[in-house]
């Protein structure tokens, strides 16, 4: 897995973000469309796309696209 594939996956659960705002360095969660509900799409996204589960809480104490990332490969 890429992390430029992953940030196309991560991206995908947004409508109306610009896709140019997504960078590995992105502090998703200044996104305007941020919220719980995504939180819970972007829990579904790791289960779906990478076989991985992850908590709420993993979320919340990532800062970055990057850091979620490495959420992923941390768990594989």
């Amino acid at each position: 897995m890429e992390l430029t594939d992953f940030i196309k996956n991560f991206a995908s659960q947004f409508e109306e973000t610009d896709k140019g705002e997504f960078l590995p360095r992105t502090q998703f969660k200044n996104l305007k469309e941020w919220d719980s509900l995504t939180t819970l799409a972007v829990i579904g996204m790791y289960k779906k796309a990478y076989q991985v589960t992850v908590t709420g809480l993993e979320v919340r104490e990532a800062n970055t696209i990057e850091d979620l990332y490495n959420l992923v490969l941390s768990k594989k």
